[in-house]
């Protein structure tokens, strides 16, 4: 693991301009374990998250050995069988393609536990890591468990599913379904969270795995400080992946390409607070407050 500094958190003002191939990670064809990208402290210079991505082959097995690290496993299209801790699971699934409509089921897995998914068909799963934090539980979270929120209004409007919010118990793990219209913004106004310092801000390091619904489209992300020490603009396609490790990250849909991406976020602390550009507070339509208090707002 990269060594962390006192407070917890790593120093990113050496990332230089044109860090842009460093950020954005292009998809690739499945490797013979199925792997189509993995992203991990060591190749993304950061602390915290840890993400593979994959895409099986009926009857291809992934496996992870128990070890400190808390685990998401995500069968995002198709179904599996997985085994976690004590968790046996004969058929996890939701849909033939993220943008068919339910959540994505979510197995949470302590540090400790093994993990072992079996595809039944053809299937991306992710399984996405960080360190043990203060929680240490197995469980399985169904589709009809999953909040959805919708969040925004006009060109900014996007649905969310709170996989795992910071309302759910977990170590140190949060992840988001995003789905954005085409032509609108989401991850909008652009907001960051690269400073520990609560309530007003947590340090979470963010990533980013995009689908569009026209495997032929496009989108595009920012990724800016205000000090200029990281700002970079990239066109982001199907399968890519974005790393966040500092700064606002805006994204923008084009018209005509509805857009999917999956955040993976984990830090020091296991808490979701963030700061608003100041130059853009005035675009912000929604409350972080209010998504718990509200009925699922799904269409």
């Amino acid at each position: 693991m990269t060594p962390v500094p006192e407070a917890g958190i790593p120093d990113f003002s050496h990332v230089p301009p044109g860090a842009a191939r460093h950020l954005l990670r292009r998809a690739a064809r499945p490797d013979s374990r199925g792997v189509v990208s993995h992203v991990d402290p060591a190749n993304a210079g950061w602390s915290w998250v840890t993400s593979t991505v994959y895409r099986l082959a009926p009857g291809q097995v992934v496996e992870r050995a128990a070890d400190d690290q808390e685990r998401l496993v995500l069968v995002l299209e198709g179904h599996a069988s997985v085994a976690a801790g004590d968790l046996r699971l004969d058929r996890v699934g939701s849909r033939a393609s993220v943008f068919d409509g339910p959540a994505a089921p979510v197995i949470l897995v302590a540090p400790g536990d093994a993990v072992s998914v079996t595809a039944q068909s053809e299937a991306l799963l992710v399984i996405a890591a960080a360190p043990g934090g203060p929680v240490s539980i197995t469980r399985y979270l169904a589709p009809e468990d999953i909040l959805v929120e919708a969040r925004g209004e006009g060109n900014t409007a996007r649905r969310i599913h709170h996989l795992m919010d910071t309302e759910m118990e977990a170590g140190r793990l949060i992840a988001f379904e995003v789905f954005t219209p085409a032509g609108n913004w989401s991850s909008y106004p652009p907001h960051k969270h690269d400073t520990e310092n609560p309530p007003v801000e947590a340090y979470l390091e963010e990533y980013y795995f995009y689908r569009f619904a026209k495997p032929q489209g496009f989108g595009f992300q920012r990724v800016y400080t205000k000090d200029g020490s990281l700002d970079e603009s990239m066109a982001v396609t199907d399968g890519d992946v974005v790393l966040v490790p500092k700064g606002y990250h805006p994204f923008g849909a084009p018209a005509g390409y509805d857009v999917y991406y999956l955040n993976i976020m984990a830090g020091p602390n296991r808490a979701w607070h963030f700061t608003i550009d100041p130059d853009h507070a005035w675009l912000m339509n929604w409350s972080p407050a209010a998504p718990r208090a509200q009925e699922d707002t799904s269409a």
